[in-house]
């Protein structure tokens, strides 16, 4: 059985794994060896789910692991997106709004938390993580598709576009840095129970 200390090397091994791949991929996708690159794409992605799965069942999670982990997470949206930009050039000029929402809404969460936290997010919200699984899904659909998977892309954009909505009015509303933060509904949950609590304890004196 698989403990926790293992657990710790596991999860860790596999995001390094993430992290170094990338750059890679970015190699392949350049000199146009995209029968490797796909499948080593979708290695990456199910490393992601793996690693993903040892930290829920362990509950195994820390500041730094957290960071690295988005870091990995980003290299590698970063190497598809360049491999889609050599093998489907045109792809993003077609869809050139949506792209565009989405890239002013990631540069304005990132302005926002680099002037706050003085780095990125790792908030690991339940929304950034149905929006990292539709974005492998139509990524990986992508390179083994003949075609683009048009109502996957949509898909894929109205949710991040909610995740990173969500995580702007979280580096608004949260003062300090945190990770691994279930979302907005339970900060203002929590906050609002907070302030119901002072209430009653100032009535009661």
């Amino acid at each position: 059985m698989i403990g926790r200390t293992t657990s710790f090397y596991v999860i860790n091994s596999l995001t390094l794994y993430r992290l170094c791949a990338a750059p890679f991929l970015i190699i392949l996708a350049v000199f146009g060896q995209f029968d490797l690159f796909k499948w080593l794409l979708l290695i990456s992605f199910l490393t992601d789910a793996i690693d993903g799965f040892f930290a829920r069942k362990y509950k195994i999670a820390s500041s730094f692991g957290a960071h690295i982990d988005s870091l990995a997470d980003d290299c590698t949206i970063l190497a598809a997106i360049i491999g889609i930009c050599i093998l489907h050039s045109l792809f993003f000029l077609i869809e050139i709004i949506p792209v565009a929402v989405l890239l002013i809404l990631y540069l304005l969460q990132n302005v926002l938390a680099f002037r706050k936290y003085k780095r990125p997010t790792s908030f690991h919200t339940y929304t950034a993580k149905v929006a990292a699984i539709s974005q492998a899904i139509f990524l990986i659909t992508f390179f083994f598709m003949p075609y683009p998977v048009y109502w996957i892309f949509y898909l894929t954009v109205v949710l991040t576009s909610i995740d990173l909505l969500e995580e702007v009015i979280l580096v608004i509303v949260l003062p300090d840095y945190r990770t691994n933060v279930k979302g907005l509904y339970w900060i203002l949950t929590r906050r609002a129970a907070k302030e119901t609590k002072l209430v009653k304890q100032v009535e009661g004196k």
